[in-house]
């Protein structure tokens, strides 16, 4: 049993308002350079993992089913702190961060952790160089910056690939990772349920170049399409009727069935017979 203070509590008295820090000055901070990304491959993979969550993506919230806003980038720089060189990588998935209205401001053009509230939820490193380090420096330093889930996709082949090891015992190009206790563990499955997206291999056409792709999946294994893949089996549905309906038309020609314009009022096709007079 808890006894009762011998005096009398007094009010606490309100706490003092302190101003808000004013935001650090990034004026010196250089986030956009003339450096190209690794390869056209690299380049083309980007787009299709960012333009499919936008086409496709729609996370919502468990307890009131709203849609939460997303942020999905590539090849931009990723600031943990001021101090602190940027990272770099390729492609980045933040949940419940909003894409900015705008690009006027500095601030808007790049990935600030303390700007957007948050770090990334997933970053996907693509494998293209000898020294790339995706599994020692950069694996630590997106640890370090608090990232969810890393991910490494090994495309290349050959002996120079710096996770040709890996390849071999794990038979997969894909390695995934997620932070426990400030660092990063191999994580045994590609569906990352807090997020509510998986990583699956695709060995299919992606403009007019058919190889292997990395894809966002959802749970049952299936791609999120992009907007040109939803929009597909509707555009080849109208060329089919298309196709159709001139080959109708070529037909009726054959047999000689002449066709006037359907707008036109009063009038029959050629070889109809008049109606009787009344």
């Amino acid at each position: 049993m808890v006894s009762a203070p011998s005096s009398p509590v007094q009010p606490s008295m309100p706490e003092a308002a302190f101003p808000l820090p004013e935001p650090p000055d990034i004026s010196d901070l250089v986030i956009e350079d003339d450096e190209p990304v690794d390869s056209i491959h690299s380049e083309k993979l980007q787009r299709l993992l960012t333009s499919a969550l936008y086409a496709s993506f729609q996370p919502k919230a468990e307890d009131t089913g709203e849609l939460i806003p997303f942020l999905a980038t590539a090849n931009i720089g990723l600031f943990s702190a001021l101090k602190l060189p940027p990272l770099m990588p390729d492609v980045t998935l933040s949940l419940e961060v909003a894409p900015p209205a705008s690009f006027e401001r500095k601030e808007d053009r790049t990935y600030l952790v303390w700007e957007m509230g948050k770090p990334p939820d997933v970053v996907i490193e693509i494998v293209s160089k000898r020294k790339g380090e995706e599994l020692g420096r950069k694996r630590k330093d997106y640890a370090r910056a608090g990232v969810s889930y890393y991910a490494v996709y090994d495309r290349t082949a050959g002996v120079a690939s710096p996770l040709r090891q890996l390849r071999e015992l794990q038979g997969s190009p894909l390695a995934l990772f997620q932070r426990r206790g400030g660092e990063f563990v191999p994580f045994e499955s590609t569906w990352l349920e807090d997020i509510g997206l998986g990583l699956t291999l695709w060995q299919r056409s992606f403009e007019v170049v058919n190889t292997e792709w990395l894809r966002w999946c959802d749970r049952e294994g299936q791609v999120l399409p992009t907007g040109e893949e939803k929009a597909a089996p509707e555009q080849q549905r109208a060329e089919a009727e298309r196709q159709r309906a001139e080959a109708l038309l070529e037909l009726l020609r054959s047999h000689g069935k002449g066709l006037r314009p359907a707008n036109a009022k009063g009038l029959r096709p050629a070889n109809a017979i008049a109606p009787p007079a009344a």
